[in-house]
């Protein structure tokens, strides 16, 4: 078999997503499967069969580029910061290439995300590019001319573990003066540094620290914060269209949601000032964050006007396993 196919698989703590482009980059192939939990070798037994199955069924062999919840650390090549906790400490890639009989690559689900959307996608063109997952976890990556940044330690763009900027620079009660009115609900915000259930009740994360941005902004989070503020215990796609048709307490707790994501997003535009900030993952769907989040973060970014776009990804639910694909691509680095 010929090798003109690029093949991308997402390998995601629910699904495992193949997904096969030809040599134009359109689409020609696309399968998933539930992702084997709590079990490695099965996990690596899996990708392996969803690859075989893919090039048995086109008669065609592929480059293979995967994405997954974490990274391959360049001091050991093993594993680490994968929520699929089962990934951790495992040669994933030699596991692969062993089982595939050919090289992989790979790397971590949010870059893929970024490297799709600068590549083909909403963020085509620009020069620097941060894409963010929200999910299931919280993760990021970057892309800059083309080229996804992997640091050093392989953590480039690991937002999702920095703390929840707090921004306390208020020492009374009066300083605390109201700021106007949410743009979305037309709440009052009285404040926006964090009150007494924020700073007490940070969420414990399963990397061993309390109040990382992963445990405020994933899908999770979001459930779980509004119970912690007296709701009901619903998912967040529930609580986001209970806002949408104007509940009370579900849209309260969506502009809290509005307003965290708002401060994190300014650390990164002051720590890396991008052109396109890319949202991925099932949170990135709630489409008045992109009118809402801009008009929130400017108090927080260290500009007179802020240029940098927040957009949906082109490709939805697919740009990261076509990012997967594109690791293969001639500019990858």
């Amino acid at each position: 078999m010929a090798a003109s196919l690029r093949l991308g698989i997402d390998l995601g703590g629910t699904k495992i997503e193949l997904i096969a482009l030809g040599p134009d980059s359109r689409e020609v192939l696309r399968r998933r499967m539930p992702t084997p939990q709590n079990d490695y070798l099965a996990t690596v037994a899996a990708v392996a069969a969803l690859v075989h199955q893919a090039e048995s069924e086109l008669g065609r062999h592929g480059s293979i580029g995967i994405g997954t919840p974490g990274a391959r650390s360049p001091a050991s090549g093993l594993m680490k910061n994968c929520n699929s906790t089962c990934l951790n400490g495992k040669p994933l890639k030699e596991d692969l290439e062993r089982a595939l009989n050919r090289e992989i690559r790979l790397a971590n689900d949010a870059n893929c995300l970024a490297l799709s959307e600068a590549t083909d996608g909403a963020a085509a063109g620009a020069e620097t590019v941060f894409g963010v997952i929200l999910g299931t976890g919280v993760g990021g990556g970057v892309v800059a001319r083309g080229h996804v940044l992997n640091g050093a330690n392989a953590i480039a763009g690991e937002w999702g573990h920095s703390p929840l900027p707090w921004f306390q620079f208020a020492h009374t009660q009066a300083d605390r003066a109201s700021t106007g009115q949410h743009p979305a609900t037309g709440e009052a915000i009285l404040h926006p540094w964090p009150g007494p259930r924020e700073i007490d009740a940070a969420p414990a994360c399963y990397c061993g620290k309390k109040g990382c941005i992963e445990t405020w902004l994933s899908g999770p989070a979001l459930a779980a914060d509004h119970v912690r503020y007296g709701g009901e215990d619903l998912p967040a796609h529930e609580i986001v269209q209970l806002a949408n048709a104007g509940y009370g307490p579900c849209s309260t707790t969506l502009a809290r949601y509005e307003e965290r994501l708002a401060r994190a997003l300014a650390g990164v535009i002051n720590l890396l000032d991008p052109d396109v900030i890319v949202l991925g993952g099932g949170l990135s769907n709630i489409a008045r964050l992109y009118d809402t989040v801009p008009r929130l973060w400017p108090r927080y970014v260290f500009s007179d006007r802020i240029d940098t776009r927040l957009v949906p990804p082109r490709f939805g639910d697919s740009s990261g396993v076509r990012g997967a694909a594109w690791l293969w691509n001639d500019d990858y680095a």
